[in-house]
């Protein structure tokens, strides 16, 4: 287990995007509002060092948010990274 412990892998979720121009981006303020190019009720992706690896729904639990598996992507065996196995 010890090997695994040394893994860093960073998740990241994302709920949606916008597009805009920088000038407009530079003038937003403290609170201000970015709408998404997506609904609440819309599945968000999980990527895993940039690479998208599920899907799935955003889930609130009192004051917490959470985020629901509800696909796992497959890679093709081409795209999958190659991992070298030292045996002892």
């Amino acid at each position: 287990m010890s090997t695994f412990e040394k893994i860093f892998v960073d998740i990241s979720v994302v709920l949606g995007g916008q597009t805009m121009p920088i000038h407009q981006l530079l003038r937003m303020g403290r609170g201000a509002v970015i709408e998404l190019d997506s609904h609440a009720d819309d599945d968000v992706q999980i990527l895993a060092n940039d690479v998208p690896v599920a899907r799935g729904q955003v889930v609130l639990k009192g004051e917490h948010i959470g985020i629901s598996i509800t696909e796992v992507l497959l890679r093709r065996p081409d795209v999958r990274p190659q991992v070298a196995v030292k045996k002892l």
